[in-house]
């Protein structure tokens, strides 16, 4: 029993880092019909980020506390920043022609772990977290480390906020009708480029985020850690289909849950294989992924 219930919470911090990072990838394509191949790069710009602010090279930053915090804020904000500058310097300019937006965004995304790994080294650096995250908590038998925890709070504020973000503010209502007519809500005065801008920040802020709680998952980072983790992130935007937020939170957890359960009672890395297992069966069964539809 307390195996099942460590299992079960790892796999849940895993889909939670997961849901981060595809979260933001499935708002963008879903919104702006982008397939952005750089995302990868925020979350590990949002992991060094974070990683140097904690380290005490940030005023205020640390390793424990409000410092951590403050860390975890910084690393988020350069990812936001990172994104925004992607969207008005390499994505606005190719809208219209979605071959060389693909190609671009591949190079970013190739481009950003060499310069990481040019100023930082290839080797993984530890992760300076709180002690209090550290630990670990009994449930049901099981010691399971509080981290976790941390990462599944993050996911379900994320998702909620998302949620509330386009069907609530005026900001998502703009981006949804954007959209469906563009033509028709640029001539009613409103500048559509800001709000997709804007749906690109809230995209790298998410995946900053998980770039920056990452490090407390995988306890150290490294310049490749968004590319790999990108991988995943795409499996679960097409398993919860094309750009539905919600359906992309209960892929993360389904596919979380699959890949700890089968690492764990079959041979190392099976799990990856009965992820892409899974993705192929659905695909063959519902083609739209679970859900289909951006909500």
């Amino acid at each position: 029993m307390s195996t099942i219930v460590l299992l079960t919470m790892t796999g849940l911090g895993l889909g939670a880092l997961y849901f981060l990072i595809a979260s933001g990838l499935s708002l963008i394509f879903g919104l702006m019909d982008v397939l952005n191949f750089a995302h990868g790069a925020l979350l590990s710009i949002g992991a060094y980020g974070t990683w140097w602010a904690a380290s005490g090279n940030l005023p205020g930053a640390g390793p424990g506390g409000a410092g951590f915090v403050l860390a975890v804020l910084f690393g988020t904000a350069v990812g936001t920043v990172a994104a925004v500058l992607l969207e008005l310097a390499v994505v606005r300019p190719l809208y219209t022609r979605p071959r060389e937006q693909v190609l671009a965004t591949v190079g970013v995304g190739l481009a950003v772990p060499a310069l990481l790994s040019g100023i930082w080294g290839p080797d993984a650096r530890t992760f300076p977290g709180p002690q209090a995250l550290s630990g670990t908590f009994g449930l049901l038998g099981a010691r399971v480390p509080v981290n976790r925890l941390v990462l599944v709070a993050a996911a379900v504020v994320v998702l909620v906020a998302l949620r509330l973000f386009l069907g609530r503010t005026r900001h998502g209502l703009v981006v949804r009708a954007g959209v469906e007519d563009r033509a028709m809500v640029t001539a009613l005065g409103i500048d559509v480029r800001r709000a997709f801008t804007l749906v690109f920040a809230i995209g790298g802020c998410a995946a900053a985020l998980g770039g920056a709680l990452g490090g407390l998952y995988f306890g150290s980072v490294d310049p490749r850690q968004g590319t790999s983790l990108l991988i995943f992130a795409f499996v679960v935007v097409v398993t919860g289909g094309m750009g539905s937020v919600t359906g992309a939170a209960v892929a993360s957890v389904v596919i979380g849950l699959v890949q700890q359960f089968a690492n764990y009672y079959t041979a190392a890395g099976l799990g990856d294989l009965a992820v892409v297992v899974l993705l192929a069966a659905l695909l063959l069964i519902r083609p739209r992924g679970l859900t289909g539809r951006l909500a």
